[in-house]
């Protein structure tokens, strides 16, 4: 199996589009700065998905890459607020679409976590 047929890679994929896109309507000055952050943050989260997805055989290594990628879910959270708090992002519609696919990404990590411990290998 791929790690493209992963629901939260699927999930995180689509975050880190949407964030892309969003960012390219941001002010200039924001666009280099919180912008890029946000930018780098959502794309942390699919790729510590698929770099511990690479480590599977090595069950702790692959916990670390998924809780890293649940930490970066967070800090994605954390700049979407800085964004929509300091009004560079005004459009509430999207950030609250934002903020629901943050949610349904963290939650699916967390949830793949417990399971991925749960396993007796």
């Amino acid at each position: 199996m791929s790690y493209k047929k992963l629901k939260i890679w699927q999930s995180a994929k689509v975050l880190t589009v949407d964030i892309h896109n969003m960012t390219m309507k941001l002010p200039k000055f924001e666009f280099y700065k919180v912008g890029s952050q946000i930018r780098r943050s959502s794309k942390s989260i699919r790729a510590n998905i698929v770099e511990g997805y690479g480590r599977r055989r090595y069950k702790a290594d692959f916990i670390r890459f998924l809780v890293y990628a649940h930490s970066s879910t967070d800090e994605t959270r954390d700049h979407l607020d800085t964004l929509y708090e300091t009004k560079s992002l005004s459009d509430k519609d999207k950030y609250e679409k934002i903020q629901a696919e943050l949610d349904k990404t963290g939650k699916m990590i967390y949830g793949y976590i417990q399971s991925i411990e749960m396993r007796n290998e």
